[in-house]
């Protein structure tokens, strides 16, 4: 039972954010949830969000608000969604669909997959050069088989969603 009341809740699924984050950095969000947080019920809705940019001087439509507040789990924005929704960004890691787009720009025939030797001369060769140790520790833990790499599974992984095929 107690397992149905924390599905329910989100809280088993988001608690570990509150490991992530540094206890002065959760201070600040709690100060800055709670400006948000006009009616102090605990939530983030769209009133809140309206309340908020009227006193920056521009309130954005009711459509794009309500695609604010749904982006949270349950379509809820408590405190331990905020945090979570944050948490990414201060980790410096892109949301799991941006990383997969990013993948997608090299994978011409949009089969989730990207050639080993492709991926490694990408790796070496654009951005930040992965050196041939980076590579190397890369590819420990890179889905590879039959010479590809599985770009949908290493985001997965990548962001720590990893999870085991039937």
């Amino acid at each position: 039972m107690s397992d149905d009341k924390e599905k329910k809740s989100g809280k088993k699924a988001t608690s570990n954010v509150f490991t992530k984050l540094p206890q002065k950095l959760m201070q600040e969000m709690k100060e800055a949830f709670t400006m948000i947080d006009q009616n102090r019920d605990g939530l983030i809705d769209v009133s809140d969000l309206k309340e908020m940019y009227s006193n920056l001087g521009s309130i954005p439509g009711d459509t794009v608000l309500e695609s604010m507040v749904k982006e949270a789990p349950g379509n809820q924005l408590n405190f331990t969604a905020f945090l979570s929704i944050f948490s990414d960004k201060l980790s410096g890691t892109d949301p799991e669909e941006t990383l997969r787009q990013a993948f997608q720009m090299f994978d011409a025939d949009n089969t989730g997959y990207i050639p080993e030797e492709y991926m490694k001369d990408l790796l070496e060769n654009m951005g930040d050069n992965f050196s041939k140790d980076e590579i190397r520790q890369t590819w420990k833990e890179a889905p590879i088989s039959g010479g590809k790499v599985d770009y949908n599974a290493f985001v997965a992984k990548i962001k720590g969603k990893e999870q085991e095929e039937a």
